[in-house]
């Protein structure tokens, strides 16, 4: 595993696309909220390397494996703690096969433990950071190409998760994004330029922020994030496609392919490195993002 793939691609071209979701992908297939995603790897893996190879069809430069939610702390709801291992390697493994041969890399993706650290709750710094180091260690063995750690809202945990990902290698290429969704802060009250400059001190690259509200919060997110980035950090911006609201009794994201695509555009002209999707967006999303930024980059050119 080389671990300077992304940092080599930053560098040859002015941004990367990612993928879209895992999770609202399986949800709207009939997986139900109380099962553990990360629990396909094993029973269903068809189903995950079919969502995969639709991202990286689609035109997806990074794809993400299926484990966001892969700690011990949300696998237990699923009475699946004790499989912290089998799941994300078997993740990693997964989307090593997708890309294997094709110009991609693999994202190792790193969520939430679904709790509050002291002094807010009861998980310690120490314990989170197993929890992660467990999770990024497995993740590593499967054959990742980095870790991106996700959605999070409390600077503590951002800092448990970086610092594991760090136990387990010193030079792994770190990507690091919280959810901005409450006034232009996370739900723990951290704001954009707060996150920016402590993920900064702790040596991360990557840096930005995911899911949220829709493509406008985040676009306002990373135009303050752009206008005060350090030298050497690289920006990331996933955004939902929009809001979900109730359809005939379906969940759908008021976001089309053709939003996302504006809103893809506008994240490269600010100069986000980083270009993927969260919740609710589908390949189409990503094709349509990818049909975008060719034509407005110009494609093969030293600008993608």
């Amino acid at each position: 595993m080389s671990i300077d793939k992304l940092a080599a691609k930053l560098a040859a071209q002015r941004f990367v696309l990612g993928d879209g979701p895992m999770g609202s992908m399986l949800y709207a297939e009939g997986l139900s909220p109380e099962v553990s995603p990360e629990l396909l790897n094993v029973t269903q893996p068809n189903t995950i390397l079919e969502i995969m190879r639709a991202y990286v069809d689609a035109g997806s430069e990074v794809i993400s494996t299926n484990s966001f939610g892969g700690n011990a702390g949300r696998l237990s709801r699923s009475g699946a703690a004790e499989r912290v291992e089998e799941l994300n390697r078997a993740a990693a493994q997964l989307a090593r096969q997708v890309v294997d041969g094709r110009d991609c890399l693999v994202a190792g993706s790193v969520g939430p433990t679904g709790e509050l650290l002291e002094p807010y709750g009861l998980l310690t710094f120490d314990e989170a950071t197993a929890m992660f180091e467990t999770q990024v260690r497995a993740l590593v063995a499967g054959g990742v190409d980095l870790i991106l750690i996700e959605t999070m809202t409390q600077l503590p945990e951002m800092e448990a998760a970086v610092k594991a990902t760090r136990q387990v290698s010193e030079d792994l290429f770190i990507g690091a994004s919280m959810s901005f969704n409450t006034n232009l802060h996370t739900m723990m009250g951290v704001s954009p330029l707060q996150a920016l400059e402590a993920l900064r001190g702790w040596g991360v690259r990557l840096i930005g922020s995911n899911c949220g509200n829709g493509p406008a919060e985040i676009e306002t997110v990373m135009a303050q994030m752009a206008a005060h980035r350090p030298e050497g950090v690289y920006l990331l911006a996933q955004s939902n496609a929009g809001l979900p609201h109730d359809e005939d009794g379906e969940t759908v994201f008021d976001g089309t392919p053709e939003v996302m695509a504006e809103h893809a555009v506008k994240m490269m002209r600010m100069g986000v490195n980083y270009i993927g999707a969260c919740c609710g967006n589908t390949p189409a999303h990503i094709a349509a993002m990818r049909t975008a930024l060719d034509a407005a980059a110009g494609v093969g050119g030293v600008e993608r």
